[in-house]
């Protein structure tokens, strides 16, 4: 069977329904999975017309069932007015119409209807101006599903993944934060997660705080006081796991296939490395959730918005790390 996808656009006044509209045209999607549109009409038929193509959408009622044999199905939203939305600016309208449909998608996946969500960006400005109260989308989520266990975001490019220990914190403040429990849980959640998607023993590298992984204790002892010691337990579960590496080569060993996924202590640390390697293709997961949740790993780009520039790259990347996560998920990890 398909893969049922939830797709919702993102914010409205960014490049997100303009991508959306390029995934959908693309070639072999409709056939790698079913996929049901969740949102306002105009929203998504202006991005066709920002990026120059069509699509079918044809409303359905869920109690009538889809999919649909032509195009795809859409549930129609009224979340935000057409001119309401200023392209390429923070608004609440558009913060508001991002909560709306995510909402709904969430609703959605709670009741079955869909296996997975895929959304275009967001952006944090709007949606706190809208009333998020969370940090970010991520903390949002789990408290609409009721997930009180360990979440972070995980972020992958081209086979490799990351998690991190600490994450949308000022960087004074990350050794502080740095806790055994914390990188415990951070090596557990991306472990799980990959074995839930497939993957039978996930290959792990623990990247050091430190210049030079703390040089023997010179320039901070947080490897020799925590990530060591944390490191030698995890071991003993049987992970393959090593580590803590310096942060300036451990990406070395995961471009040459050496491992699977690296454990950053902070938001950059591992960012900047994935971005480096290929910003149009990175995708962020939302890790720690009972279902599949992935997005671009990029924003919504203001500076291009409504200019047909946006590359759907990384959309593509995360609509088929949804559809390959759905296929082999296994609850009982």
């Amino acid at each position: 069977m398909k893969p049922k996808i939830g797709i919702i656009p993102g914010d409205p006044s960014g490049i997100g329904p303009e991508l959306i509209a390029r995934l959908l045209t693309s070639d072999g999607v409709c056939e790698a999975a079913d996929i049901l549109l969740i949102g306002d009409r105009h929203v998504f038929e202006a991005g066709q017309v920002v990026a120059g193509c069509n699509y079918a959408m044809a409303s359905v009622d869920l109690e009538n069932g889809w999919p649909i044999t032509t195009g795809f199905a859409l549930i129609e939203m009224n979340t935000i007015a057409a001119e309401d939305v200023q392209v390429a600016k923070v608004t609440q309208a558009g913060g508001a119409s991002v909560l709306s449909t995510l909402d709904k998608a969430l609703e959605l996946t709670t009741a079955g209807v869909i296996d997975a969500i895929v959304f275009g960006p967001f952006n944090k400005a709007s949606m706190h101006k809208a009333g998020l109260g969370k940090d970010d989308e991520l903390h949002y989520m789990a408290e609409k599903l009721g997930v009180t266990n360990y979440i972070s975001e995980l972020n992958t490019l081209d086979g490799i993944w990351t998690s991190r220990v600490t994450s949308h914190i000022a960087l004074r403040d990350v050794a502080d934060t740095i806790t055994a429990e914390r990188v415990s849980e951070a090596v557990h959640l991306i472990n799980s997660t990959l074995r839930r998607s497939g993957m039978k023993r996930p290959r792990i590298s623990v990247a050091a705080l430190n210049p030079h992984a703390g040089d023997n204790g010179n320039f901070g002892t947080e490897e020799i006081d925590i990530l060591e010691p944390t490191v030698r337990k995890l071991a003993q579960l049987q992970m393959s796991i090593d580590g803590p590496w310096p942060s300036d080569t451990v990406f070395l060993k995961a471009v040459a296939k050496e491992i699977d996924a690296v454990v950053t202590m902070y938001h950059d640390q591992g960012q900047i490395a994935l971005k480096l390697l290929g910003f149009d293709r990175g995708v962020t997961v939302q890790g720690g959730l009972p279902i599949p949740v992935a997005t671009p790993a990029h924003g919504t780009a203001f500076d291009i918005a409504g200019k047909g520039r946006a590359d759907v790259g990384a959309t593509r990347a995360a609509f088929e790390i949804a559809c390959d996560m759905v296929l082999n998920w296994d609850k009982s990890i």
